[in-house]
């Protein structure tokens, strides 16, 4: 199992200094990944909702992947479907090879609340951005290849296009796609690349429920599912929740029932629920950060 810290790029006052800093933190006391959320913004509150300062997250994670050598890096998540794929494609080609082949893509269809998609007029039904989702993977994977590419779908057209450079991962940026467990067709999107977050769609109003409220059980079901499926290949099981930094047992306890089942990441929620709790204030954040990833229970990078 590796460990990663989600970052909210919104709540800190708007501000990508400290994005960075507890970027540069998260590195030297030991976790494996740095995460930023992917959203326009986002409001507090529900009879006078409160807007929160935001920064954009892809440029954060530009800035991110110049401030640290080590540390995998990537939004979590981003919607495709809010994004043109020609765009997310050359962004993400200059991010791998700015953090030197340490990026990773988060994919979903996307939180419908985000006035990315909300205030701006972007479709929200589920079908269409679903549909947008495979279409923009399918271009990513065609103009990563570096060779003249086209494509002709029902969202999205491209003719005669050639991208260069490539990413230096081969053969390709890692994809990450969230599915919905049990359900084959979503399952089926995410065996086709090369890691799952998986999730139950009833668990979505819980906002941070223990591995997507999916059970160790269902875990080792997804993880069996997806070797028949994929004829053994590795895939990332990439789950997620809050864990104590000051109990390492405690950690131990939460987690070890999931890395046992097959998961191979673990994305800590401690620190969003962190900021929630006192928004604008990094402190509480860092402090998280900077007890180490709940296998080692702090201390320095290995």
């Amino acid at each position: 199992m590796r460990y990663g810290v989600e970052l909210p790029n919104i709540g800190l006052n708007g501000d990508p200094d400290v994005l960075v800093e507890l970027a540069a933190a998260a590195e030297s006391s030991g976790w494996d990944g740095v995460f930023v959320w992917d959203a326009l913004g986002a409001e507090v509150g529900e009879k006078n909702p409160a807007v929160l300062p935001a920064c954009d997250a892809w440029m954060a994670l530009a800035a991110i992947a110049t401030a640290t050598s080590r540390v995998t890096i990537g939004p979590m998540v981003t919607p495709p479907a809010r994004r043109r794929p020609w765009k997310l494609a050359r962004e993400t080609v200059t991010l791998d090879r700015l953090s030197h082949g340490r990026l990773v893509l988060p994919v979903a269809l996307g939180w419908v609340p985000d006035p990315g998609f909300s205030s701006v007029g972007e479709p929200t039904e589920r079908r269409a951005r679903a549909e947008r989702l495979d279409e923009s993977l399918a271009i990513l994977a065609g103009l990563w290849s570096g060779e003249r590419f086209s494509f002709t779908g029902r969202h999205y057209v491209v003719e005669e296009l050639t991208f260069q450079p490539t990413p230096l991962q081969s053969p390709r940026i890692p994809v990450w796609v969230v599915a919905a467990w049990p359900h084959p067709r979503s399952l089926a999107r995410a065996y086709r690349w090369d890691g799952v977050l998986p999730a139950r769609p009833e668990a979505a109003k819980e906002g941070y429920a223990l591995a997507g409220g999916c059970s160790p059980k269902d875990i080792a079901a997804l993880v069996a599912d997806a070797s028949e499926h994929r004829g053994g290949a590795p895939l990332e099981v990439v789950l997620g929740g809050a864990t104590p930094g000051d109990d390492p047992a405690k950690a131990a306890e939460i987690i070890g029932p999931y890395a046992e089942a097959g998961g191979t990441w673990w994305i800590e929620a401690s620190v969003w629920q962190a900021m929630w709790a006192a928004p604008g204030d990094p402190a509480p954040l860092r402090e998280r950060i900077e007890q180490g990833p709940p296998s080692r229970g702090g201390g320095p990078a290995r």
